[in-house]
């Protein structure tokens, strides 16, 4: 069950347990990337909403089950949720599952109203608790 800062905890966002880890076969530093294209849940109109999910991770002792981060994913499509809010949710949930040692969401949302949003959280930042050493965020053109 993820709750967030100030929420009510009777409001349940995801159910994180979905999600499942096979033991990393290196004990070296490496980079996942995996994206998942379309996502898909309810906007806060209750309207359907997509977007590109985008993840690097390093991982320490854990690496990412695909199939079980795929049906976490879907476990949204009913979800009334707010872009904010599912990214939020989904790094929490990440961050907690596979303990890495960064971790790097970008969602590109699918527009609405002729408006597109791209929203990004790493675990690298200072912002989130992070040391920024990687930095190769810094000085990074956007692409969409």
């Amino acid at each position: 069950m993820t709750t967030h800062k100030g929420e009510s905890l009777s409001r349940v966002w995801s159910d994180p347990n979905i999600l499942k880890s096979i033991p990393n076969p290196s004990n070296k530093g490496y980079e996942v990337k995996i994206k998942s294209p379309e996502i898909t849940f309810l906007g806060v109109k209750d309207q359907p909403d997509f977007a590109d999910l985008f993840i690097t991770i390093y991982p320490n002792g854990k690496v990412v089950e695909l199939k079980s981060l795929k049906y976490y994913l879907q476990q949204f499509r009913e979800k009334i949720i707010s872009y904010e809010r599912l990214i939020n949710v989904i790094y929490d949930d990440l961050m907690v599952a596979y303990e890495p040692d960064r971790l790097r969401i970008v969602m590109v949302f699918n527009p609405r109203g002729g408006i597109s949003s791209k929203l990004t959280i790493d675990s690298d930042w200072k912002a989130r608790g992070g040391e920024e050493k990687y930095k190769d965020w810094v000085g990074l053109g956007e692409e969409w």
